[in-house]
């Protein structure tokens, strides 16, 4: 990377969509943004121009050892392209287990860049995340009260984050209440302080508002590490233009690129089954994954892109089910093997329906994701606009371009799937267009 290209913010996310996620915050702030799949080859960089480069990991659920190896390495590489500040970025609903892997990631970070003391803050107010005396809601309700209770391989039966991260950590956790925050950046940098001096080594900040996070960000600009959501970043490109370092500029601005669109779902979420629901009800053709074909050896994967092939419209291909379909299959299975054998799967579609010409697709869920994006070869992504909070629209980088939507389970409406197809490959695409014709 050239010294006019070097950028000025490297981020390390924990998963695919959250990677995504916080790219759009970022270009929603007039920064250049880059995603890549994991540390990439240097040359390949080299004439690319971005303000931000953010290296998406799949450390989320891994043991907390190799979360804390990856991101280190990750860390590493972003600081030798020249990255002033460093972001860690976790799920809106601070995803993880007493064992991490949240809070071990968090100090290795520190311990490398130096840092004494890390604000975490997973707040993201456009979709209901909010936190409010170190207790994090899911709209009107606890996060423990929320769909999160019952995930898979993440459930969040505890709303205090104070209480969910000092778990994870040897450092003290502190709090900056809001009644701080309300008062802005000063007074936040003073609390921060405050708790360094009483030994802090992490604090939680509440955020009930966009403006809490603009605060919290202005008082971060001198720190070398920056944990929290997508949201907690929407006020570190501010920083870089007032130090002159970032101009005005359309960071959204993102190719055409013709070709087919499908949607594969592996998420088990809420909402993902809601959006599945209503592309069910608008009548569109879809083609449901059964675990349990796929584990008794029957090709399934043959039938799905059999389907795709023949159907008129875009396709749907799902995974997704309600939490007690989902549950007796890890009975039946195990988490973990249920868990991988539908990523196989989805990555073997994606192949699959690339050769019949698609070359739009959009993918609910953060492993899902993960999945499509290594099964295609993706590398790098330019980020565009956002479809719906959270989720927007990407392009991939390199000679066989290809458009996506990479959506965290939770996010986006109902008509999700519709809106994402429409946005990546035109209006008509999810009424018109045959696949595989």
């Amino acid at each position: 990377m050239t010294q006019a290209h070097r950028p000025l913010l490297g981020c390390i996310a924990d998963d695919f969509t959250g990677a995504t996620d916080l790219a759009s915050t970022l270009v929603a702030g007039g920064m250049r943004t880059v995603q890549t799949i994991g540390v990439q080859d240097d040359a390949k960089l080299d004439d690319i121009a971005a303000d931000a480069i953010v290296v998406a990991l799949k450390t989320r659920t891994v043991p907390a050892h190799e979360a804390v190896d990856q991101s280190l390495a990750a860390l590493a590489w972003l600081r030798a392209r020249g990255c002033r500040q460093i972001f860690f970025k976790y799920c809106s609903t601070f995803d993880s287990t007493p064992a991490g892997n949240i809070g071990p990631v968090t100090q290795a970070l520190m311990a490398a860049t130096g840092t004494s003391l890390a604000i975490a803050c997973p707040a993201f107010p456009a979709n209901q995340r909010t936190v409010y005396k170190g207790y994090l809601f899911v709209g009107d309700v606890l996060l423990s009260e929320s769909g999160m209770r019952n995930h898979p391989l993440t459930p969040m039966r505890d709303p205090s984050l104070v209480r969910v991260l000092q778990a994870q950590t040897e450092a003290t956790v502190g709090l900056v209440a809001h009644q701080v925050v309300a008062r802005g950046a000063e007074a936040v940098r003073a609390r921060l302080a405050q708790l360094r001096a009483e030994g802090a080594g992490m604090a939680i900040a509440d955020a009930l508002d966009e403006r809490d996070l603009l605060v919290l960000g202005e008082a971060c600009a001198d720190h070398p590490l920056v944990t929290g959501g997508s949201g907690m970043a929407m006020g570190l490109p501010a920083n870089f233009r007032r130090q002159g370092l970032l101009p005005a500029q359309d960071a959204t601005v993102l190719p055409r690129i013709a070709g087919r669109c499908a949607v594969l779902a592996g998420s088990a979420s809420d909402m993902t089954n809601r959006q599945v629901a209503q592309w069910l009800q608008d009548g569109r053709p879809a083609f449901r994954i059964d675990p349990m074909l796929l584990a008794a050896g029957e090709p399934v994967v043959a039938r799905a892109l059999a389907f795709a092939r023949r159907s008129i419209g875009t396709p749907l291909i799902y995974a997704t089910g309600p939490a007690d379909e989902v549950a007796v299959v890890q009975r039946r299975l195990g988490v973990q093997a249920a868990g991988a054998m539908i990523e196989h799967t989805m990555g073997d579609l994606a192949q699959g329906l690339r050769e019949q010409g698609v070359r739009h697709f959009v993918v609910a869920g953060g492993e899902t994701s993960g999945a499509v994006v290594l099964a295609l070869g993706v590398e790098m992504l330019r980020i565009g606009a956002p479809i719906a909070p959270g989720v927007p629209a990407t392009v991939s980088l390199g000679p066989d371009r290809m458009g996506f939507a990479l959506k965290s389970g939770n996010f986006g409406g109902p008509d999700f799937f519709a809106e994402a197809v429409a946005a990546l490959a035109g209006s008509d695409a999810a009424d018109a267009m045959r696949v595989g014709s």
